[in-house]
């Protein structure tokens, strides 16, 4: 690699070091500074990489106006048997960034142009100013003041921080009045955000199975609850054994499947009153979150890591928690396992559709297979789970899965064939909704002469 307008070479660190991350932060792609590589990309190294990482973190977070946490990252890394350190910085929301000592001035503003930092013109500062974002979270005032933070404390002490008296301020939970802003409501223990998880039959949005909200908490709790479902319950692992071998093969990949719905909970705009849904069909889960993405190069470095984190705070929180690795790390880790086109960019919304895995689909259809050769037939199948909604009008797809020892897929296809044969329909609002058979006297009279 060579610098360029995202990338900058330090043999070491300097007193200009600041002037370089101001021009990052207020270049619209941000960018990347390495120390331990002269100019030329030779690899020299740096010594006290540890106490240099400490200078480093201080430096950027005392000496720059507006507040750059959340937006940078200090990594150590090995390059040539040699420590480098990795200094990621994301485009700010709040340009312009300035030098504490010289306030908003030429000489104390600073923007990247091709692979130099150059002072800003009074014009562009007095432009910048104007256009300043007026909707981040941290400059909208909470609903409500009477709030608490214990799950994000206990949160913080299960990673060996601690949040003393003075966190709201140092966390950023504040507006410039002191008022709790609305990062501090998405946090607090009780809140009136919520987020659903929605399970429909087949492939469209015709037959809802069952939908359960998460929220109405600290939005930690909630993203852990929602990861926690999704994991344990959804993210089915299909295991077939041979005379030789055990296979499993999960829905999703885990690590993408878990960046991709911290990534939307972290980034949805808020702001618009909106959260992120989850919806899980028989082929696909769906995960929409609010935000804008325009096509041409904001897509390019979305996809790139480069993308501008749209609520600092955030993910400042979660960073610090060890819920995000570093900044930009989630869509290299989703896209290992997925194409770029699983993403949809709509005016005011991001969509991601994960598919079912076909190795999982094709171990299904073989352990169906299998049991169907052993006795099981689909008809069997059909009549326990048309008396089981009988007995038990709200029962889940999971728990029929587990009554006929069939995949949660398996039970969501006779359903709909079930619906398609119109034996049962699904009655009710999406929380309290229940199965009811049709002419299930027919249904208990074939039964008893059996």
């Amino acid at each position: 690699m060579i610098e360029s307008n995202r990338i900058e070479y330090k043999r070491e660190l300097t007193d200009n070091l600041e002037k370089e991350v101001l021009a990052f932060l207020n270049y619209h792609d941000g960018g990347v500074i390495y120390l331990g590589i002269d100019k030329n990309g030779k690899t020299v190294g740096v010594s006290n990489a540890d106490k240099l990482q400490l200078a480093i973190k201080d430096r950027i977070k005392n000496n720059i106006q507006p507040s750059a946490l959340g937006l940078f990252d200090v990594i150590l890394e090995q390059k040539n048997n040699k420590d480098i350190i990795k200094i990621i910085i994301a485009s700010g929301s709040e340009k312009p960034y300035y030098l504490r000592k010289y306030g908003m001035s030429e000489k104390g503003c600073f923007i990247r142009i091709g692979s130099a930092a150059e002072p800003m013109p009074i014009n562009m500062i007095e432009e910048l100013f104007s256009m300043r974002t007026r909707n981040s979270l941290g400059r909208i005032r909470s609903p409500r003041q009477d709030l608490s933070f214990e799950q994000l404390k206990i949160y913080y002490q299960e990673v060996g921080l601690v949040l003393n008296s003075k966190f709201a301020a140092n966390l950023e939970l504040l507006t410039e009045e002191g008022a709790y802003n609305y990062a501090a409501y998405l946090l607090a223990d009780q809140n009136g955000n919520s987020m659903q998880v929605a399970r429909y039959v087949g492939t469209d949005r015709v037959h809802l199975l069952d939908s359960k909200d998460y929220g109405f908490c600290c939005l930690v709790k909630t993203c852990k609850n929602i990861l926690d479902r999704l994991n344990t319950v959804e993210n089915r692992i299909i295991s077939k054994i041979t005379p030789s071998t055990r296979i499993d093969q999960p829905y999703w990949e885990p690590i993408a499947l878990r960046e991709a719905v911290i990534n939307a909970i972290i980034h949805n705009d808020y702001s618009k009153e909106l959260v992120p849904k989850f919806e899980i069909f028989s082929d696909r889960l769906e995960i929409t979150s609010a935000g804008t993405i325009h096509s041409g190069r904001e897509q390019e470095d979305f996809f790139s890591g480069f993308s501008n984190p749209r609520n600092k705070t955030l993910m400042r929180v979660f960073k610090d928690l060890d819920m995000v690795e570093y900044l930009g790390s989630g869509m290299p880790r989703i896209l290992r396992s997925y194409p770029k086109n699983i993403y949809t960019f709509v005016s005011h919304f991001i969509r991601i559709s994960l598919p079912i895995s076909d190795k999982a689909l094709k171990l299904e259809l073989d352990i169906e297979s299998s049991g169907k050769s052993s006795g099981k037939s689909s008809g069997k199948s059909a009549e326990v789970i048309l008396n089981s909604l009988l007995e038990n009008p709200t029962i889940t797809t999971q728990e029929l899965a587990e009554i006929l020892n069939l995949s949660t897929r398996a039970i969501e296809k006779h359903l709909a064939k079930l619906q398609a044969e119109k034996k049962i329909i699904r009655t009710g609002g999406r929380k309290f909704g229940q199965w009811k058979v049709i002419n299930n006297q027919a249904i208990r009279h074939a039964d008893a002469k059996k």
